[in-house]
């Protein structure tokens, strides 16, 4: 059956006139997904029940369903554990900040890059997801609580662009007018550095944000850190951000990883301000969010905080990443693996 949350209005028009429908029947359809958020066809009440009957026939309209919820009692934060209709499991975080709310959405079951402080990829690569799928995150979220979502980013599980085609087409289903149409500038992709598909993103000239999982300033920690690097040399990274920019007029966010003991020392600083100064771009500090399947530990607060100002000194625009939900298994992955492992 056809995926008809992740079709495009256009196409949806060609679906109803294929069934001897009115073209405008397409929209009233869109607007019930992308608007009112329906989850059932029967929900649908200015369609004749012919066609809704006729609809749930030739149709799938996929809802994610709640398996779990936990609230941050520190600050807010709110983590879903969602079920797909396949069996499968997959996380979201919904975020509450004073300029908005921001959800961080997964774009896979499970993650074959293998970095080596994620729990995302301690099970391997599922599935990737489906447009609908990394939409009804989202939907669901913005249902449960009643609240607008201004911001979103995909950066839950999976890695985004080896997602590749399903992404761009929840972007365009995002964006674009007839759905939530949050604007481009408020969406952030994250990626741990596939040169090829980051290429290929900057030549989309959309207006969203590219976030690059760094996590390392040299080669041979990357390496030690990332398994991708061992395909992509970190000056090959660095060009596809450069092009990024080119294309986009976007400023590249860099996401750094501080573990205690490996990758937050001066010297680290050092190259890392050697690495981008040159580029128009933010940096992220991210403590790292300690997992009990590997040993890394978070750097100290005051070596965070030295890091940050050696940054700030040579002009790089830096900020420390707010460490949310950490009394909610707050690090990506953390929740569907503590379920995965319970059933």
């Amino acid at each position: 059956m056809t995926d008809i949350k992740s079709l495009t209005l256009l196409e949806l028009q060609e679906e109803m006139e294929r069934l001897g429908e009115k073209k405008f029947r397409a929209k009233q359809v869109y607007g019930w997904m992308h608007e009112k958020l329906a989850d059932h066809f029967d929900e649908m009440t200015n369609l004749s029940k012919a066609l809704r009957e006729r609809l749930s026939k030739e149709y799938e309209l996929p809802a994610l369903k709640f398996i779990k919820v936990q609230q941050s009692g520190q600050d807010g934060t709110c983590k879903f554990l969602f079920g797909l209709p396949d069996g499968h499991v997959i996380e979201s975080v919904l975020m509450r900040y004073h300029y908005g709310n921001s959800v961080c959405i997964s774009s896979q079951v499970g993650c074959r890059m293998g970095c080596r402080f994620c729990a995302s990829t301690l099970g391997g690569l599922q599935r990737g997801l489906r447009p609908s799928e990394m939409l009804d995150q989202i939907y669901q979220i913005q249902k449960w609580s009643k609240e607008r979502v201004h911001n979103v980013v995909v950066m839950g599980t999976g890695e985004p662009l080896d997602n590749y085609d399903s992404l761009l087409r929840f972007l365009h289903l995002l964006t674009c007018e007839g759905g939530l149409h949050i604007s481009q500038r408020n969406v952030t992709v994250s990626t741990c550095g596939i040169v090829p598909k980051m290429r290929k993103l900057a030549e989309e000239k959309l207006q969203i944000t590219l976030a690059l999982s760094l996590h390392a300033s040299t080669q041979e920690k990357r390496k030690a850190l990332m398994p991708v690097a061992n395909r992509y040399e970190l000056s090959e990274v660095i060009d596809a951000c450069r092009y990024y920019f080119e294309q986009t007029g976007r400023r590249i966010t860099f996401e750094y990883s501080l573990v205690g003991g490996v990758n937050d020392q001066e010297e680290d600083a050092r190259e890392l301000i050697r690495l981008i100064q040159p580029l128009n771009c933010h940096v992220n500090l991210i403590p790292v969010n300690p997992i009990k399947e590997r040993d890394y530990v978070q750097s100290g607060r005051q070596t965070i905080v030295n890091f940050k100002n050696k940054l700030e000194k040579s002009g790089i625009v830096v900020s420390i990443r707010r460490e949310l939900g950490r009394d909610i298994d707050g690090a990506c992955g953390q929740l569907r693996r503590s379920y995965i492992e319970s059933h």
